[in-house]
């Protein structure tokens, strides 16, 4: 046995003694889990996105720790184990990659991927977007959604008529707010920020990490603007939005900001 293994042999070992000892591990169940694992894979992006390798290797721990804890969970209900996962998951990546373990050829990664959602559907799927999870922020799930219908086709020819489409959306969202329907503009809203979604993609832009820079941009100049205001000694809530337009506008263009928009 590998370093590797004997490492994932004393997580295993560390799970056991944990879940037989510990008040806190012996109380958790999957559902008392779930919110912590959520909230482990969104500092586990952070990482990713501040590419801190550091963390990126410590919260890669924390993960393999909550799929530790669901195995062990698992068979103590007698449904699976780790063993069974980590079998599963070799099958399931030699079926879905017959370009390497089988005689199928392929150009691209694109290929890979249709295929991979052709075995699917082979596999028993019911519906191509079937693997988009329900629980997925709407953002990630838009580009997930217009990624799978891409596999199998279903896409727009070229970005113009993408375009096209965001204009037409901004227009019918723009009659919904004239006519003062509440439930039409909020339809019509969504319409629109699914069409922009699909033009970032077309763009070769991750819409949910552009949105995201957008925001980080956002707090650093809100804040920089706050300081300002604290230094001059003055209370935010108390000054005219033409004074803290002027003091955004010199956010802007402070060291360390990004460019203006």
């Amino acid at each position: 046995m590998g370093k590797a293994g004997e490492a994932f042999e004393r997580l295993l070992l560390i799970m056991d003694e944990l879940r037989e000892k510990c008040p806190w591990d012996r109380k958790q169940t999957i559902e008392s889990l779930r919110q912590l694992t959520i909230e482990e894979l969104y500092e586990l992006t952070e990482a990713i996105d501040t590419h801190n390798w550091q963390q990126l290797r410590e919260e890669c721990g924390d993960v393999l720790l909550h799929v530790v804890f669901y195995s062990r969970i698992a068979r103590e209900q007698h449904q699976f184990d780790i063993t069974e996962v980590i079998e599963a998951l070799c099958q399931k990546l030699i079926s879905r990659h017959p370009h390497i373990y089988g005689h199928v050829e392929v150009n691209d990664a694109e290929e890979v991927k249709r295929n991979w959602e052709q075995i699917k559907l082979n596999e028993g799927k019911e519906s191509v977007l079937s693997g988009v999870p329900q629980a997925l922020p709407a953002l990630v799930k838009a580009i997930r959604l217009q990624e799978k219908a891409r596999q199998v086709g279903f896409e727009w020819e070229n970005i113009a008529q993408v375009w096209d489409k965001v204009q037409e959306e901004t227009i019918e969202l723009q009659m919904a707010i004239a006519q003062g329907n509440q439930m039409d503009v909020e339809e019509e809203l969504g319409d629109l920020l699914f069409a922009l979604v699909n033009y970032a993609r077309f763009l070769h832009i991750d819409a949910e990490k552009a949105l995201e820079a957008a925001n980080r941009k956002f707090i650093s100049r809100f804040q920089h603007m706050e300081q300002q205001i604290q230094r001059e000694g003055k209370n935010i809530t108390q000054m005219s939005l033409s004074e803290l337009d002027q003091l955004w506008e010199q956010a802007k263009s402070a060291p360390g900001s990004s460019h203006a928009s």
